[in-house]
């Protein structure tokens, strides 16, 4: 049990997709600039991640390594993930039309996001089992919906804060986000004996 808690906490906050390994970084800074907006892609997301990255686990297991098909391994992930995104995109589009609406673009560019692939392909590396491979891709997706919404946060709290003209617009918000990662390593000291 302890080892599946260090598995969710390694990957929601220690090794975090967006701030340790800078997986996403174009969702992150394109779709974080209204806290509403954040949570809505963040769920979207963690879905996304959650289940392409236990049907590639369930593909590289069964198809991939049996019939050495390894060389196929990137082009039948993104097969996965775009039909992942598409499933979300309908539901998505039946469920909340504002929602949609909202996300626009960013939500068909959930396929091309490289931190689902990413996580994907770390929990195929990572040679885990199915429940582990579960329980890291849904930590992942976890760590990415809770930055977004925090680094959303503060977009909207630095548009009504007086900034110097130099930093106005994306500097202050790089500047934010190497301040949100900085905090984040203070987690890297968890689980160390």
């Amino acid at each position: 049990m302890q080892e599946y808690v260090m598995i969710m906490v390694s990957a929601a906050l220690v090794n975090n997709v967006i701030l340790a390994r800078f997986l996403g970084l174009c969702s992150f800074m394109g779709v974080t600039t209204r806290v509403d907006t954040a949570v809505g892609m963040g769920m979207a997301t963690t879905f996304v991640i959650t289940v392409s990255s236990v049907l590639d686990w369930a593909v590289q297991t069964y198809l991939l390594w049996p019939y050495d098909l390894g060389y196929l391994r990137t082009v039948t992930f993104i097969l996965v993930i775009a039909a992942a995104v598409q499933f979300t995109e309908m539901t998505i589009k039946k469920v909340s039309p504002p929602l949609f609406q909202m996300l626009g673009i960013y939500l068909p560019l959930i396929t091309t996001n490289c931190a689902v692939l990413g996580v994907a392909l770390l929990v195929v590396e990572g040679k885990l089992g199915f429940l582990a491979s579960v329980m890291f891709a849904f930590a992942s997706s976890l760590g990415y919906s809770l930055v977004m919404v925090i680094f959303a946060g503060l977009r909207e709290r630095l548009a009504l804060a007086e900034v110097p003209l130099l930093f106005a617009g994306p500097p202050i918000g790089f500047i934010t986000a190497g301040l949100l990662a900085l905090a984040f390593m203070g987690f890297s000291g968890m689980g160390a004996k």
